[in-house]
């Protein structure tokens, strides 16, 4: 028997190849004998670059960098030596996980941090870079990115802005002389699985700053400093990309990549099946095992235990899918290929604690399908 592992990451608790383990773990627990591939799957957010480099092969870079809130962190991104390649998570340098639930402070995050690991991947020598655009925890609109790549903005008084986070509306101009030339010869691709436009009720504010601490209150004033700025933006680039999908990006990263750079966007679980040569595996396979922390009515659009579903079931492979937790609409994720979704917890549990043990709850459910698998395979030899 074949077994595909693509799994995504468990939030908070697994990283997607922490999660392909423990399943094989399972799986070989059980069946020694059976064939295994671990192909750890990203939507371009956390595991993105665990996912490519396992694909192409290269090595992780170190960089000393500012986290969303200016303090000096350790960081990594991706690097694959023979093609030239840097792969790039935003979450690595300006993401949620960085930060405590007490420090979402959404007028103060920046993405320079981002910039800083571009700007290194740029002094390596890269001919692309692969940006994952998930799991920010700024709404900046990549102003600090970009000032860690030469760009400056300045108030009405004319005096240079340092550290701009969300306050978008003291931006009164900007200057684009000093960005780095390089990256007009990078090949830049910016991988996301959202669409999204930068602004109003399908926006970066309205439907992610909250999740970066925002708000109620303060959704009008935040809204209103990315409509100023983006005009600004627009205006000075001659190149106006509010209403392109994935502009919302990243709380608005992916605005200022399309107005300023050459910038091809693409699926992000899409970039990372290429990567991995997912489809070329699924014509020898049995079996598909996927999974993430949460599956419910949400995950049908665009997330990867889905993604993997649709794929499967044009070569007629099954798929079964493992969950933290199971909510409303996830009967739904058959018609798209899962054939069953699998709970990884074997009772009643905190939410704590089920994170922390995620490895071994993984593992053992892995375990218990197995059984279920030689189950079945006994009932039909004897019938």
């Amino acid at each position: 028997m074949k077994i595909i592992i693509a799994p995504d990451s468990f939030k908070g608790s697994l990283t997607s190849m922490q999660a392909a383990l423990a399943i094989e773990r399972g799986i070989h627990e059980i069946d020694p004998l059976a064939e295994t591939v671990l192909l750890p799957m990203a939507d371009g957010g956390e595991g993105t670059v665990d996912a490519v480099l396992w694909g192409s092969g290269g090595e992780r870079i170190s960089c000393r960098v500012q986290d969303p809130l200016g303090r000096e962190i350790e960081a990594a991104y991706g690097w694959i030596e023979k093609d030239k390649t840097a792969v790039i998570e935003t979450a690595a340098a300006s993401g949620l996980p960085l930060l405590k639930r007490g420090e979402l402070k959404p007028e103060n995050a920046s993405s320079f941090g981002t910039g800083q690991l571009i700007k290194d991947a740029l002094e390596r020598g890269a001919e692309t870079i692969i940006l994952g655009l998930g799991g920010s925890a700024t709404i900046d609109a990549g102003t600090g990115l970009f000032q860690a790549l030469g760009v400056k903005f300045f108030d009405n008084e004319e005096r240079e802005l340092v550290n701009i986070g969300g306050r978008l509306e003291k931006v009164a101009a900007m200057d684009l002389s000093e960005l780095d030339g390089s990256l007009k010869t990078v090949s830049f691709i910016a991988a996301s699985d959202v669409t999204n436009p930068l602004l109003g009720t399908e926006g970066a504010i309205a439907v992610f700053g909250p999740q970066k601490g925002v708000e109620q209150h303060q959704l009008e004033r935040f809204e209103k400093g990315m409509q100023q700025f983006s005009a600004i933006a627009a205006r000075v680039a001659r190149n106006d990309k509010r209403n392109e999908p994935g502009s919302g990006a990243a709380g608005g990263i992916g605005f200022l990549l399309q107005t300023l750079l050459d910038v091809d966007f693409q699926n992000g679980l899409e970039l990372i099946v290429g990567k991995v040569r997912l489809e070329q595996q699924l014509l020898s396979a049995d079996l598909v095992l996927t999974g993430e922390g949460r599956i419910d009515g949400q995950s049908l659009f665009g997330k990867v235990p889905v993604g993997i579903g649709r794929l499967a079931m044009k070569h007629n492979v099954p798929v079964i899918a493992f969950a933290g937790s199971i909510g409303s609409g996830a009967e739904n994720l058959e018609k798209k290929g899962i054939l069953e979704i699998m709970p990884i917890t074997d009772g009643p549990t905190g939410l704590e604690k089920a994170l922390n043990d995620g490895e071994d709850l993984l593992y053992k459910a892995s375990k218990r399908l197995m059984n279920l698998l030689e189950i079945g395979n006994v009932i039909r030899k004897n019938t």
